[in-house]
């Protein structure tokens, strides 16, 4: 076994237990407020306002994107303690493109990471982004396979 592959392998002995507690069901609501705007609450009780003219609220598609990259920070913040970094700042943005005619899909998601602190390691970065996509972020494995999903990142001092 190479050095790699143990600690890679140590790496996800430390994962054990990472997401085994959530519920097989999740539930909430959404109410009707007025015109087109829609209050709805998760089960523990979190607000989030959708409406179609983005006066009073966001868009679903809005909410999804970013449902998106909070899924994939929470896992790269995770491992990255995990490997040891130091993280003082993780930001991302993130750009999708629709579908121009109904349904408007989103087709492709990019997403820039800006990270600071020490420890980081190209190596490391790219092992928390496949890790998140490929076994932990539910939600980018709830969505079109055939969306293309682009992630890059910059270091920054």
């Amino acid at each position: 076994m190479s050095k790699h592959d143990e600690v890679v392998e140590k790496l996800e002995e430390s994962l054990a237990g990472y997401k085994e507690k959530v519920m097989t069901t999740t539930k909430g609501w959404l109410e009707w407020d007025k015109d087109l705007i829609f209050v709805g609450r998760t089960q523990r009780g979190y607000e989030i306002d959708f409406d179609a003219k983005v006066e009073w609220g966001c868009m679903p598609t809005e909410s999804l994107l970013l449902s998106l990259a909070g899924c994939l920070a929470i896992d790269m913040v995770s491992f990255l303690q995990k490997m040891r970094c130091n993280i003082t700042k993780f930001k991302i943005d993130v750009e999708g493109e629709r579908n121009p005619t109904p349904p408007q899909y989103y087709k492709a998601v990019k997403m820039l990471i800006h990270l600071s602190g020490d420890g980081f390691t190209e190596k490391k970065i790219k092992r928390a982004i496949s890790l998140s996509q490929e076994k932990y972020c539910s939600v980018y494995n709830s969505l079109r396979p055939d969306m293309e999903v682009t992630v890059d990142y910059v270091i920054e001092d």
